[in-house]
């Protein structure tokens, strides 16, 4: 079906003619999934019903503890700072945003009293400005109320390049007003589709003015709220221990009713993903357990015990490696891994190219992910609408050995190779997990029959994820030359997972390696690419210009894919926990419900 034709369809759904699931359904029998037919009817202003999420429990409490087990401990509680997903998730039992996306990608409001669409007269014709009606009777865990000004401290908050929040990008060029106490408008600089970015989701998360506000800018770090939190969530917070735990109690005043179930919640921190699917799925001990990265054939005989079940949820998650195109071992201006520097062997693109070769992407998934990584040419995967036909993947050690010899990379001695200087011997860093190293030892296995030497690093998780400036080795620094992780794809647009690779994201000194921009690969055609979609109200042609920005990125080769991984964890047998590729695990913490 062409362009013209879907946009026929949407205008029917607009004047009623056709029902909102009867455009889904097309759309899904044409091959696109629920959440891009859902998101092409909101780029074209057409909000989806509210609906509930299914909840059986009749009042607030009775349910006793909730215990979650997040392998990696958060290390603070400040939302707009966190480059990593244990920290999105800790603060989310004690923040909200105006608005959440389900499993569907559709938006459900939550902070926001209804979704904004043109119908209601929350959107704009002309894409430039989106209004939020806000929900009332709603309170801080300290009994203050919740407000516009609120919404609007946020924007301030964010947006200050003295804050070095993780999300600046997506309020730095905003401007929001307050139209009276429980109304916002956002005004874009131009035309945007996607403008449920600011205040929506894991981005969203919304600070108390009268908390925060003698803590802004510079001051950011030094607020005590940083640790301990005061959000509108559905539980408040009685002990932190960073890195380790988090105990909460059910907030009293939580404003939507019989919610939530549970009379407190414990998240543990630490431990390793095995151990944490074993206390879900075997011997009981915890209710929930985030992100099970574990060889599949564990996973299905902790399964067969009978005590809980694993949940594979499909979203944009991506396990892949970063090729440094800067020097991590030299300083430049007193900075390792400078922008203004490159690496002695990735610069040369046959080095590169040779790697991805040596990168056996089928076999990690047949032998270590199974059901939870599918082998992938693409960073950009999912929704169905933006994921590249153009990309393939090979694994062909004699092509590697072949490219590196045209290009003048010679065997010493030792077996290594080497030209001009500069060795092929690299340091590839990731974090702790059983199959992060056999991915790693796979690697490595391939890499030495092309001359090239891998020296395996393996960081405790606390570490590689925890933001620490004074590490070294942090993955946002990456002084490394080589490393692996999976970075989440938390909406169902792809413009801020796309950011990563935008130059004015890079991750850096002069940011406090907040960046989004870990790798520093950097592309004209790339930037201008994803300034155009920013601003494309055409659902095709947005959805080709981030086809192109994957296909820069993944041929350029400095990005390598290894598996899409959907979304996997453990929930108890009598445990009911709402979950979404789209959005943080925790999204809907106040819904989750035990029976029996």
């Amino acid at each position: 079906m062409d362009e013209h034709s879907i946009r026929a369809l949407v205008e029917q759904v607009r004047d009623g003619r056709l029902e909102r699931r009867q455009f889904i359904s097309r759309m899904v029998g044409l091959g696109l999934s629920a959440p891009t037919a859902a998101m092409i009817l909101m780029h074209h202003g057409i909000a989806q019903a509210q609906t509930a999420l299914p909840y059986k429990p009749t009042r607030r409490g009775g349910g006793g503890p909730l215990k979650l087990l997040w392998w990696q401990g958060p290390v603070h509680l400040n939302p707009h700072w966190a480059t990593g997903t244990k920290e999105q998730e800790g603060s989310r039992i004690f923040y909200e945003p105006l608005a959440s996306w389900d499993a569907d990608g559709n938006l459900m409001p939550v902070l926001a009293a209804e979704v904004p669409s043109r119908e209601n007269g929350g959107l704009s014709a002309d894409g430039r400005s989106v209004t939020w009606k806000l929900k009332r009777g709603v309170t801080w865990h300290d009994g203050q109320p919740f407000s516009a000004d609120d919404v609007l401290f946020n924007w301030e908050f964010c947006k200050d390049p003295a804050t070095a929040a993780s999300n600046i990008a997506t309020y730095r060029d905003i401007q929001v007003a307050k139209i009276d106490s429980h109304t916002v408008r956002v005004t874009f600089p131009k035309p945007t589709p996607f403008w449920a970015e600011p205040f929506v989701g894991s981005a969203g998360l919304i600070l108390p003015r009268h908390v925060f506000g003698p803590f802004s800018g510079a001051k950011s770090r030094e607020a005590p709220a940083n640790l301990r939190p005061v959000g509108t969530g559905p539980y408040r917070i009685r002990e932190f221990r960073p890195g380790d735990l988090i105990l909460a109690d059910a907030n009293p005043n939580y404003h939507v009713p019989n919610r939530p179930h549970f009379d407190s919640l414990e998240m543990k921190g630490g431990g390793d993903a095995i151990s944490a699917a074993r206390a879900v799925l075997q011997t009981g001990e915890y209710d929930y357990a985030w992100n099970l990265q574990v060889e599949d054939e564990i996973l299905k005989r902790l399964e067969a015990a009978g005590r809980g079940k694993v949940n594979i949820v499909v979203g944009g998650n991506i396990e892949f490696i970063m090729l440094n195109p800067t020097d991590p071992f030299n300083e430049v201006d007193g900075e390792r891994a400078s922008i203004k520097s490159r690496h002695p062997a990735f610069q040369d693109k046959a080095v590169r190219d040779a790697m991805a070769l040596l990168v056996d992407r089928k076999g990690v998934q047949d032998f270590i992910y199974g059901r939870t990584g599918v082998a992938t040419a693409n960073f950009l995967n999912n929704p169905a609408r933006v994921r590249s036909p153009n990309m393939k993947f090979e694994f062909n050690v004699d092509k590697a050995n072949q490219l590196l010899d045209a290009a003048g990379w010679r065997r010493g001695a030792d077996g290594i190779r080497a030209k001009g200087g500069a060795r092929l011997k690299f340091v590839f860093q990731t974090s702790v997990n059983q199959p992060r190293q056999k991915t790693q030892a796979i690697i490595k296995d391939a890499c030495a029959k092309a001359g090239i030497d891998l020296e395996l690093k393996s960081v405790t998780a606390s570490v590689f994820f925890g933001g620490d400036f004074a590490n070294p080795d942090t993955y946002q620094k990456f002084w490394a030359d080589m490393q692996m992780f999976t970075t989440t794809m938390t909406q169902p647009d792809p413009q801020i997972f796309m950011e990563q690779y935008c130059s004015w994201e890079v991750a850096q000194k002069a940011n406090k390696w907040a960046g989004r921009n870990i790798c520093r690969w950097r592309n004209d055609e790339y930037d201008k690419a994803h300034q155009a979609a920013q601003a494309e109200l055409d659902p095709a042609r947005r959805a080709a210009l981030f086809i192109r920005m994957n296909d820069l990125v993944c041929s350029d080769h400095h990005i390598i894919p290894v598996v899409f991984r959907p979304r996997t964890s453990a929930t108890g047998a009598r445990l009911t926990a709402h979950l979404s590729g789209w959005d943080n695990d925790l999204w809907a913490l106040a819904h989750w419900y035990r029976e029996g």
